[in-house]
């Protein structure tokens, strides 16, 4: 784990990382408004066979990377990365609509930002989102959206300035999610690096 933590109005609390726990942390929230709850992991080794690294790829929206392989001739070779997570989550601490605080930015490596707070939108409306890597707008990416029941109702890529508009369909738990790839770093024993983006939030 590298950053765990949750901001508010009150200012930024460490939360304290339990290894392999469910849930991985706690934290008693007392400032009424948005909390912005970050976690950033630290880069894991994963293998996958060629066949499921190419469908991994596709469903990610990571053609590029797909065309890269074909490029030098490796499609059929395994697909051999880093990953880590840059996970972000909305709290509503002491109930009401809160409108502001939504809009924190943590620094994350990759980021989703949320343009308006959720508490201010209903069930059929859209939720501005901005996208960035390494704080600039990444235009290009795939952003999905998912509600709890499982249905991915969204998959948009971002405009050129790392903007997307997500519909919200229904009330209940979202997960905005997205995925970018660059080469690995040297000494990684690895091909390629991968980020893994995503915001959790409410929709009342």
């Amino acid at each position: 784990m590298k950053t765990f933590v949750a901001v508010d109005d009150a200012g930024t609390h460490t939360i304290g990382g339990r290894l392999g726990a469910e849930p991985a942390g706690a934290i008693d929230v007392q400032q009424a408004g948005i909390a912005v709850v970050g976690y950033r992991s630290l880069p894991q080794h994963v293998e996958l066979p060629a066949p499921d690294f190419e469908r991994y790829l596709a469903m990610e929206g990571l053609e590029a990377i797909s065309k890269d392989r074909a490029d030098h001739g490796s499609s059929a070779a395994p697909g051999r990365e880093i990953f880590s997570r840059a996970a972000k989550s909305l709290l509503a601490v002491g109930g009401g609509r809160p409108a502001s605080g939504h809009d924190r930015v943590l620094g994350l490596t990759l980021e989703l930002i949320p343009e308006k707070s959720p508490w201010a939108l209903q069930a059929g409306d859209e939720l501005p989102v901005v996208l960035r890597y390494e704080g600039k707008p990444l235009a290009g990416a795939l952003v999905m959206a998912l509600h709890q029941s499982g249905e991915k109702l969204a998959a948009i890529r971002s405009d050129g300035s790392g903007r997307v508009r997500v519909p919200l369909s229904r009330s209940g738990v979202w997960l905005v999610k997205a995925v970018y790839m660059i080469p690995a770093p040297a000494g990684a024993d690895a091909e390629w690096e991968s980020i893994w983006a995503s915001l959790t939030f409410e929709l009342p």
